[in-house]
């Protein structure tokens, strides 16, 4: 590569075929443009690339991998391994960006260049509140919650504190919290561009709710 991305954006997907091409869209659209996006397949059974492959043309820096079903957590460090751009960052296969997103996020970390974990800036649709990680049969809001989608994190960063550790709920918080322990700088935008859509009854934490009381019952 002849050029480092500022930006690596990963998209992990699981049977979202329906779902992707918003989210792709609102990549696309972004006012910033130096970015790559790894869509990870984690094993979809819905035909995910005949959705999104016109999408994946030549110049557009979309890359597409498709790898054996193994969660979301394996799916985004695999992402992570072949992730070319200075920063890493996430947006969900049901989620969206906001056109400005990235630029907003680019402009702080110029601004800001120690920054190493650059988090926040959510507009939450739907239900707002998700299983605590620590104890699942509570519900709590999502505004005591790190939303991962909205992390924005240097790519030798992310590497030193080892990717996401495989957990049934809360590995972005997990990861959150070992980046406050260690010496990476951090620091919070405003900036309301991450889309979380939680409307969906299908959204990766109503299916991982469901299936930790699922498995509460057994």
């Amino acid at each position: 590569m002849d050029h480092q991305p500022f930006f690596t954006v990963i998209i992990t997907t699981y049977n979202r075929s329906a779902l992707l091409p918003r989210a792709l869209k609102s990549l696309v659209s972004q006012t910033e443009k130096d970015w790559e996006a790894i869509i990870v397949d984690d094993g979809s059974t819905d035909n995910t690339y005949s959705h999104i492959k016109d999408w994946l043309n030549t110049g557009s820096g979309i890359i597409y991998l498709r790898k054996d079903h193994g969660g979301v957590v394996s799916a985004k460090n695999h992402g992570i391994k072949v992730a070319n751009g200075k920063f890493i960052t996430f947006l969900d296969s049901d989620d969206e960006y906001r056109p400005d997103h990235l630029e907003k996020r680019k402009e702080y970390l110029l601004q800001k260049p120690d920054t190493g974990f650059l988090h926040g800036g959510v507009q939450i649709t739907g239900n707002q509140y998700v299983p605590d990680k620590n104890n699942p049969s509570v519900r709590i809001h999502l505004n005591d919650c790190e939303i991962g989608g909205t992390f924005v994190i240097e790519k030798t960063i992310l590497l030193s504190l080892g990717g996401f550790r495989d957990i049934p709920l809360g590995a972005d918080n997990d990861l959150f919290e070992r980046a406050v322990k260690s010496d990476t700088i951090m620091a919070e935008i405003n900036f309301p561009t991450y889309i979380y859509h939680h409307e969906n009854p299908d959204s990766i934490t109503n299916m991982l709710y469901r299936k930790i009381q699922n498995k509460a019952q057994d």
